[in-house]
């Protein structure tokens, strides 16, 4: 492969490019960079070639056109191999560019500035940069392109010793392509979200949720063993910018590599998980919960949400919003579970829990209280849906039955309402003393998930006297409310809105049963 022998340097994030360079210097590397980037380098004491004394052109326009130079474009993209063009650029007087280390404007920060004009945004979509990654990518047999300063020490050594392979080249050009990509996705969205109605450069633009045009990049993580079945293939991209939340940013501590489900269930446990109060524990089996609980201790929490069901805990999904402390990690290992994601684990639980060698250990980054989770995807034949994830904050309470809920039935109803997004509809949930007991899920009349959701209770051993009960729609008939009542069920809330709500308040009222109605429905297909 060539030989590195001059390099072009022009990029907005500086780090380690002062040492990177006095490196390739070092090596003998001659080096050409522009504004600012030439500045930090003169700084640091290096000799450098500004562009412009290369194209012989000066930069123009306040530094907009600096780069966008046949000498420079042909010095990137002249095919090494083909004589004709190597002659070609020769007889131009033009120098071969063997090492190009760009990355890009931050457009995304830019953005994400509230208040930020039109204008700024439009300042930082980056031309030269993203063009000279394009031909550098596009000659990589003949060029090595950077885009990542994590890269610039593998690059060092390949150089170091003697060889830059074609499989590196072809690594850091798919990681130029990536950037770029990502970084139009990026420009793509945010323009196809502008109201074009009202729009003023001047003005921080009013923006949609949903943009005309969706552009999405993303980076495989890894190839699966298989995806739900071992038939079928399968694996998992993260999104192209570092992940630093939820389950793509967990560490996994310990155990086999995760499955095609156990990536579902586990993001399933660990969203649950932070929607309830802490100490609290989820557990999912198949995208449902099987257990849920919160307590005084982690112990407690945990031993809640395993009791809801025992049976179908085996061989769940354990999820719990905080850490793992030595007493849970005991009763963690007395069942077969595949999978526990948490914030953290104390140094002996984790030597109890690494006893169990298949056990997967995730630790996940606490969520912060205000981060906002991006829109939700769903694919259907030929397209995708978008949808905002579901929500419980403008939920209204209001009690319309001739009971009042008690201050306990209160805490049980909101803890119950705060598990029936998580719940695959139509979902009913029973439960006491924040524990889940029962659940129904997936059924397609909303009264037999009511049967089930008891059924499941009383199955696992549970006593229902004085229970509540959630349902994630309206009941459409009063034989909902009355199968709950028939079980022990004294508080029920429900969003309302059905034609007979009538009916099932009057029920409720017959049955000496608190009825709460939110207005706001929660289906989770």
């Amino acid at each position: 492969m060539t030989r590195i022998r001059t390099a072009l340097l022009s990029v907005y994030d500086k780090t380690g490019l002062a040492e990177f360079a006095t490196s390739l210097a070092q090596q003998g590397v001659n080096l050409i960079s522009t504004g600012g980037t030439a500045r930090h380098l003169s700084d640091v004491g290096l000799e450098v070639t500004p562009l412009e004394e290369v194209t012989g052109q000066d930069e123009m326009l306040g530094g907009r056109v600096k780069t966008l130079h046949p000498v420079v474009f042909g010095g990137i993209l002249a095919r090494r191999e083909n004589t004709s063009q190597m002659c070609e650029i020769a007889e131009a007087g033009i120098s071969t560019i063997d090492l190009v280390v760009v990355n890009l404007y931050p457009f995304r920060s830019t953005v994400a500035t509230p208040g930020h004009r039109l204008i700024d945004a439009l300042e930082q979509t980056d031309i030269g940069g993203v063009s000279l990654l394009r031909a550098a990518y596009k000659n990589f047999s003949g060029v090595v392109v950077v885009v990542d300063p994590a890269d610039y020490e593998p690059v060092l050594g390949a150089m170091k010793a003697g060889e830059i392979s074609l499989p590196m080249r072809l690594g850091w050009a798919r990681k130029a392509v990536e950037h770029t990509a990502s970084y139009e996705a990026a420009i793509c969205n945010y323009l196809g979200s502008i109201d074009a109605a009202s729009v003023d450069l001047e003005s921080s633009p009013h923006q949609t949720t949903y943009p005309d045009s969706l552009a999405l990049v993303y980076r495989r993580r890894a190839t699966l063993r298989y995806g739900e079945n071992p038939h079928q293939e399968a694996a998992i991209y993260a999104e192209s910018t570092p992940v630093t939340t939820g389950l793509l940013g967990a560490e996994q501590l310990q155990g086999k590599e995760l499955s095609f489900n156990n990536y579902l269930d586990a993001d399933a446990a660990w969203a649950l998980a932070c929607a309830i109060s802490s100490p609290g524990v989820a557990i999912i089996k198949h995208a449902n919960p099987c257990g849920a609980s919160i307590a005084a201790t982690p112990v407690e929490a945990y031993c809640g949400a395993r009791s809801t069901d025992p049976t179908s805990a085996f061989g769940g999904i354990v999820g719990l919003n905080c850490k793992v402390d030595v007493s849970t990690a005991v009763e963690i290992a007395k069942t077969f579970i595949e999978v526990v994601i948490a914030p953290a684990f104390d140094e002996e639980a984790l030597r109890i829990l690494c006893s169990k060698p298949d056990l997967r250990l995730l630790r996940v980054p606490e969520p912060t209280a205000d981060l906002e989770r991006p829109p939700e995807f769903r694919q259907v034949s030929g397209g995708l849906l978008l949808q905002g994830h579901d929500v419980l904050s403008a939920d209204r309470w209001e009690v319309v039955s001739h009971r009042k809920p008690t201050s306990e039935q209160d805490a049980d109803l909101r803890f119950l309402w705060g598990l029936i997004p998580w719940v695959k509809s139509n979902a009913i949930v029973v439960g006491r003393a924040g524990q889940l007991l029962g659940v129904g899920a997936g059924q397609m009349s909303r009264v037999d998930s009511c049967r089930f959701a008891v059924w499941k209770a009383v199955e696992a051993g549970h006593d229902l006297t004085s229970a509540a009960a959630a349902s994630d729609a309206f009941f459409p008939f009063a034989d909902g409310v009355e199968t709950l009542a028939e079980a022990g069920v004294t508080a029920i809330v429900q969003p309302g809105g059905s034609k007979r709500d009538n009916e099932v308040i009057g029920a409720a009222n017959r049955l000496g049963v608190a009825l709460v109605h939110t207005g706001t429905r929660h289906f989770r297909h």
